[in-house]
């Protein structure tokens, strides 16, 4: 059993190692829309859930959301807008700009 786990770890490490950081970072990015948006924006942003469609989320991939600066998109990530909670407060800084990138991400994929 060791044996086994300390083999996993390395691997990991081997993973880690070996994955370009751009890589890693959409995983980080995904994990923290995935934890924090999908509810209301859903998994490709379109805010096609139903608690999006209560609370009027809007679309991530629309031209709406997509003009806007990082500069403003972090700002309403961060302190919120509408009813839409900040998370200024429960994100690091670093995070909620990949977040920016990823919803970048999303509009290419509509």
């Amino acid at each position: 059993m060791q044996v086994t786990v300390s083999r996993l770890t390395l691997a990991g490490l081997a993973l880690s190692v070996i994955l370009p950081s751009g890589i890693q970072a959409q995983d980080d990015s995904a994990k923290t829309f995935k934890a924090n948006c999908v509810l209301c924006h859903s998994a490709n942003g379109s805010g096609d859930t139903t608690a999006g469609k209560a609370l009027k989320a809007k679309d991530l991939r629309s031209p709406e959301v997509q003009k806007q600066t990082d500069a403003a998109l972090t700002e309403v990530i961060s302190k919120g807008k509408g009813k839409m909670p900040a998370f200024g407060t429960k994100l690091h800084p670093e995070d909620v700009t990949k977040l920016v990138a990823y919803v970048r991400e999303l509009a290419k994929t509509k």
